[in-house]
């Protein structure tokens, strides 16, 4: 049973996750992206909660995360920011927006916070977009940083593996890290590196680290919610632990549904005006 008590929570910020690592508190993120599901991770004690663009695999069915659009971006994060009274909601730029083109990184950055509401947008890669960043940071929008495995540049990897395992992607991961953290990045995620070069960058920064296959040693955790809920049946990497069987359980909740109707005993008699 949890202990949270979610009437002592103030709304979480840039200044409330940062004190959370000067802490030593350990931040909890989860994806979302839309209204029910958000009200019931805030309701939980999830401190930020990403509208992540991996909507594009477990909303919308796609094999990777680059054909989702920004207009589609900002209808999955108006719900999600709708029902989160508590959570930061931070909203990925996705592939295509930003990369190459400060001007262009800064519209789109301004459309999901006017029409969304959201708090902050994430971004992946580092001095390759610094331009961008900094152009989005210059308006007065918060950004969270994304290295290690950066599944919108799945194609140049050549799929979904560890990173940065070599010396030198290593001391270029570490470097971009800190070249974030001084452009002004108020977090960095790390997905899928050595946890030991993990403990590294959260050592070195003094922002926080949302870690995700990256091991224990980051300020935070974030996981795709129907991921850890087991609603992606079959899909189990090595990070990813399932905190409950959803998925099984609708499915079970569908399968009476269904057999009642056809049995006709729903409704039942005092289920109608």
């Amino acid at each position: 049973m949890s202990t949270y008590n979610e009437a002592a929570r103030p709304r979480v910020t840039t200044a409330r996750l940062q004190a959370m690592k000067a802490a030593g508190e350990k931040i909890a993120c989860i994806t979302s992206y839309d209204y029910t599901m958000s009200r019931l991770v805030d309701a939980a004690g999830v401190d930020f909660i990403l509208v992540g663009d991996s909507a594009a695999n477990v909303m919308m069915g796609y094999d990777t995360t680059l054909p989702i659009t920004l207009d589609d971006m900002i209808t999955y994060a108006k719900g999600a920011v709708r029902g989160a009274e508590h959570a930061m909601v931070v909203v990925d730029l996705p592939f295509g927006y930003y990369q190459g083109c400060p001007e262009l990184a800064l519209k789109s950055a301004v459309r999901i916070m006017k029409e969304t509401g959201a708090a902050a947008v994430k971004m992946e890669g580092g001095r390759e977009i610094r331009e961008s960043i900094e152009r989005v940071l210059s308006a007065g929008i918060p950004v969270c940083g994304h290295l290690g495995l950066t599944p919108q540049s799945v194609n140049k990897f050549g799929g979904y593996g560890v990173r940065a395992k070599g010396d030198a992607e290593a001391a270029r991961l570490l470097e971009d890290a800190a070249m974030l953290e001084e452009i002004g990045c108020y977090a960095v995620v790390l997905e899928k590196i050595p946890q030991e070069l993990a403990a590294k960058v959260t050592a070195a920064l003094t922002v926080p680290t949302i870690g995700i296959g990256a091991g224990s040693v980051t300020d935070g955790q974030i996981l795709v919610v129907q991921d850890m809920l087991g609603m992606n049946e079959g899909f189990k990497p090595k990070f990813m632990r399932h905190f409950g069987q959803i998925g099984q359980a609708i499915k079970d909740a569908i399968g009476s549904y269904v057999g009642e109707v056809k049995a006709v005993t729903f409704p039942s008699d005092t289920e109608h005006y």
